[in-house]
Formats: C-alpha cells, structure tokens, sequence
C-alpha cells in the first residue's frame, strides 16, 4: 500500500471517530468551510514558505509547509467522498501533453 492510499484509508475511518480523539474527526465535525479555510490557511504558508527558500538544497520548512497542504487538501477531498488517487489518475493522464493543450480541452470552466 502506498502513502496516499494508507492516509486515505485512515481519513476514511476518521468519518466515524470522536471529534475529542482526532484532529481530522474534528474537522469533519465542524464542516466543509471549516475544512476549506485550513486549506486556504496551509496554501498560505507553503506559498510564504517558498518565497524565503534560498539555494537548491532541500528546504525543510517549505516540504514540511507543503505536506501540510496536501494533507489538508486529502482531508477536503475524503470529506466530499473524492478519492484522492483520482487526483494523482489525472496527473497521469496528462503526461505527454501539453499544458496549453490541456487547458484548450477543458470541459468545464476553471480559474486559470
């Protein structure tokens, strides 16, 4: 089993769990805006993150900034019952495409 698919697996469980014994239970308790500002609030930081990386070497606190995205980014995704390997099936389709070509031949409008 690879990482996304064990961290689903327990987000998944966490459906069912005390809000008072887990951090995600307590987020699927307060709701989708709740869930969606702590995106919000994790894209921030990964963004401030990035802009204070200096030189090529591996930049702890921009990684750890954005785990914390995709990890809040998973837990929106379980909670609207989207499997988060959907995500990682769609990157692969676009492999050997272009992104202006991609783009051209989208379906549904979305925010460039």
């Amino acid at each position: 089993m690879n990482t996304i698919d064990a961290l689903t697996k327990v987000l998944e469980e966490r459906r069912n769990a005390d809000p008072e014994s887990s951090y995600v239970a307590s987020l699927y308790a307060a709701g989708l805006d709740r869930i969606l500002k702590k995106v919000a609030e994790e894209a921030g930081e990964a963004l401030i993150a990035a802009k204070n990386v200096e030189g090529t070497t591996r930049d702890d606190a921009l990684i750890g900034e954005v785990a914390d995205l995709w990890f809040h980014t998973m837990v929106m995704l379980v909670h609207l019952h989207q499997q988060p390997v959907w995500v990682l099936d769609e990157l692969a389709s676009r492999f050997g495409v272009s992104g202006h070509v991609e783009k051209a031949g989208r379906t549904t409008s979305q925010i460039d």
